[in-house]
Parts: structure tokens; C-alpha cells; sequence
């Protein structure tokens, strides 16, 4: 009976499952969602558009179904809580992804930025930051930028 009542506290504590993660730690895509969700979050609550816009960027760019999008957000949002620097997931990203694809990562980010249709300085700030991780120039930033805000890109996925 002991036996019963400590297991009940456990799953009230840790449900059965709790620990588990869909994604790797050393996986890229985990730690680009992570990256965006830190973008997404540094003005507050992520609003309703960024949030639709989180989830279609990272169905189309990953090539995931709506559940493996919905646990890679899960585990990227704990992630991301759990992370110190940006150089936690820009260094996995590094290792994985080639130059083409870190620059599909930052225009990710700039999407999303735009999607609440206001860019505030820390959201600037924080893909300089993520830029220079991923070794990508401040013009090619500069350019996506630009592009995104135009309309003007025609992107495919990551890899």
C-alpha cells in the first residue's frame, strides 16, 4: 500500500512520460525552434499571429506534421528556459547545418519578428547576436531583413 501511495505522488509530481523528449538536445532542429521561441518571447507573451506563424515556419522549413511540430515546440520552449547564451544552440546549428541553411534559420527568425508587424531593438539585437554565431555577415543579414519585410523571398527548407 506504501508502495501504491508513493507511486501516486510520483505521478502527481513527474507524470509518467514528463522526461521524455521527442527531439535531441544535439539535434538542429530543436535548437532553431529554440532560437525562435527566444525571439518570439523577448517582448512579452508571444502573440496569437506569432504564434501561427512559429508553427507554419517550422511545418514547411522542417518538413514536420502538425504533432512533431507541436512536440518540437514543447521541447524547444524548455529548451530554450533552460539556456544561459545563444551560443547553446547556435553551436549545434553550426555542426549540422551548412551556410544555405543557417541563412534559411535567420530568415526564419525575421519572419517571425515581422509577423506582430513590429520590430523592437531587443528582437534586432538578438538575430545580430544569432547571426554572428552562425557566421552570417551583417550584409546578408542586413539583406534578409529587407527582403523579408518586402515580401520578397521565396525560401525552401533547412538542411
Amino acid at each position: 500500500m506504501l508502495d501504491r501511495l508513493r507511486q501516486f505522488i510520483t505521478d502527481v509530481v513527474a507524470p509518467a512520460g514528463a522526461d521524455q523528449h521527442v527531439f535531441a538536445e544535439d539535434d538542429y532542429r530543436l535548437a532553431a525552434a529554440a532560437l525562435l521561441i527566444h525571439v518570439i518571447s523577448l517582448d512579452g507573451e508571444p502573440t496569437a499571429a506569432e504564434k501561427r506563424k512559429l508553427h507554419a515556419l517550422l511545418t514547411y522549413r522542417f518538413d514536420l506534421d502538425p504533432a512533431r511540430v507541436d512536440a518540437l515546440i514543447a521541447d524547444a520552449m524548455r529548451a530554450e528556459g533552460e539556456a544561459v547564451d545563444l551560443y547553446r544552440f547556435t553551436s549545434v546549428i553550426m555542426r549540422s547545418v551548412n551556410e544555405e541553411g543557417r541563412l534559411r534559420i535567420i530568415e526564419m527568425m525575421w519572419e517571425l519578428v515581422y509577423a506582430d508587424g513590429h520590430v523592437s531593438e531587443f528582437e534586432d539585437n538578438v538575430i545580430w547576436r544569432a547571426a554572428d554565431l552562425l557566421g552570417i555577415s551583417a550584409r546578408e543579414r542586413v539583406n534578409l531583413r529587407q527582403q523579408v519585410a518586402d515580401g520578397s523571398l521565396d525560401s525552401g527548407t533547412v538542411n
